[in-house]
């Protein structure tokens, strides 16, 4: 839960209610998920948040709902158009919508999350950056919006935890204006799930086991408290991660929501190989023994390996890379 973690009871019970388990697993990481994932609402997230949502949409186009011919610049000396309305479905702590913000791509934001741990903690990051949103806690398949709200809908790695995926994305595009525009980046692919979590497992078990030697224990070995929380969440993780998809069939889905101008992107090949055995150690040791240098490491060698993948996205299927984003406009 928000403040405190889930119990051995709580994941029994949320074995069998898929929407108490997210809710259990999102309260719960709610305080640790921006360490977790190494999230930030710098420059380095910014970029980030912007490159992805650009990968899919691009820019807002002249004319589109919400187009603002009022521009912001952004750290690299670009301008982007501005979606004045914006609603991150799924928010987490803001990651995504509030380094759009940052980025002049979205105006007024508002989230909504199914854990109010997050929308807690989405609503404080956005004061911390000197701005308010709106923040509700709220079911992505039944969104509590008037029809034609928003100029656009965002999501980061949000539509894998929602049982009703088509729902879901027929009330997002019901609470869009006509012409307004729906992006969701992140999601994980069918094969590329099933290699991150073969790598992840791998050296979970391997730095787990290390770092209790003897040589090692002391300073290099996390709590061991701290490593059966981590557990804990790994089990609740296989209850809220309940999809893959395959670029195809995820935009067909789109379509039958009543999607148009469909499109979808992959990313993340080698650079998820590297990503996730890294998230994993960080998580697996004690991080007092990892410093800036360790993260700017671990970022920079993921850009390098990402500017690799967008080489062999030319010829390797798409269905390969990890993350799968799609972007469609309401009619």
């Amino acid at each position: 839960m928000a403040q405190g973690s889930a119990s051995p009871d709580d994941v029994e019970r949320a074995w069998h209610d898929t929407k108490l388990a997210q809710v259990l697993y999102h309260d719960w990481e709610s305080d640790t998920y921006d360490d977790k994932w190494s999230i930030s609402f710098d420059d380095r997230c910014v970029t980030y948040a912007r490159d992805r949502f650009e990968a899919v949409a691009g820019q807002a186009e002249p004319g589109g709902a919400g187009f603002d011919a009022s521009t912001a610049p952004d750290e690299r000396g670009g301008r982007h158009a501005r979606y004045q309305a914006a609603l991150e479905v799924g928010a987490g702590t803001g990651f995504f919508s509030l380094n759009l913000k940052q980025a002049g791509i979205l105006g007024d934001v508002h989230v909504t999350d199914i854990s109010p741990g997050m929308v807690d903690a989405a609503v404080r990051n956005a004061r911390l950056l000197g701005f308010e949103i709106d923040g509700r806690v709220a079911d992505a398949e039944e969104l509590p919006f008037a029809d034609a709200t928003f100029d656009v809908v965002v999501g980061h790695a949000i539509i894998h935890h929602i049982p009703d995926v088509e729902g879901a994305f027929r009330e997002m595009l019901r609470v869009l204006r006509p012409g307004g525009r729906v992006v969701i980046c992140g999601e994980p692919t069918v094969y590329g799930d099933r290699i991150a979590r073969a790598l992840s497992r791998a050296t979970w078990w391997a730095a787990t086991r290390i770092t209790r030697l003897p040589p090692l224990r002391d300073a290099w070995a996390r709590p061991g408290d701290e490593l059966d929380e981590s557990s804990r969440a790994a089990a609740l993780e296989s209850v809220v991660d309940l999809h893959t998809f395959d670029p195809d069939e995820l935009a067909a889905i789109v379509r039958r929501a009543g999607g148009t101008r469909v499109r979808t992107v992959t990313e993340e090949l080698t650079a998820a190989w590297f990503g996730w055995p890294i998230r994993t150690f960080e998580y697996a040791v004690n991080p007092e023994r990892l410093g800036w240098g360790w993260s700017m490491f671990a970022y920079r060698t993921w850009q390098r390996l990402s500017a690799v993948d967008r080489v062999l996205s030319r010829v390797v299927p798409d269905e390969l890379f990890y993350n799968v984003s799609v972007t469609a406009t309401r009619p």
